[in-house]
């Protein structure tokens, strides 16, 4: 299958925003319990304007967006090292497995480099399989010994 990776633009706000809920629904028939918090609208108002909290690639064939991934620059202390944090990863059921997920990855890993970055890092629902198996076919591998935190301020 042929297909275009892209950096995403506000025009892809629509499209983005119901890909979003395609993934939140796949994600809570897993068993998450997550609030979809993003929506068309978060898409425009944070990936946008003076000081974008992200910024993002889509994947598109014959003009419609197939899968997206989000992501923002960062940096890891243990390695002194930039990094590309991926924030959102989706593709559309019908276009998996065509190339397109990879596409973005591959995409994702140039950017980083790009920009001086040495590796990519991302969090998996720990049910979703299908991912842990895609992104083991691209060769990512598991960070033992660390646990994901958060404080709500």
């Amino acid at each position: 299958m042929r297909f275009l990776i892209r950096s995403a633009t506000a025009e892809d706000a629509e499209a983005i925003g119901e890909l979003a809920r395609e993934f939140a629904d796949y994600l809570r028939a897993l068993g998450d319990p997550s609030d979809l918090g993003f929506d068309a609208e978060t898409y425009l108002r944070d990936g946008f304007g003076p000081n974008p909290a992200f910024s993002g690639l889509v994947a598109e064939s014959g003009g419609e967006i197939l899968g997206y991934l989000l992501y923002h620059p960062g940096y890891e202390m243990d390695n002194a090292a930039r990094i590309l944090h991926i924030i959102d990863l989706y593709v559309r059921e019908r276009w998996r497995r065509q190339g397109a997920g990879r596409a973005l990855m591959e995409a994702a890993a140039n950017i980083c480099r790009q920009l001086g970055g040495t590796q990519l890092f991302w969090l998996v629902y720990v049910r979703n399989k299908l991912a842990f198996a895609f992104y083991e076919s691209v060769g990512a591998r598991y960070t033992k010994d660390l646990k994901f935190m958060r404080l709500d301020v």
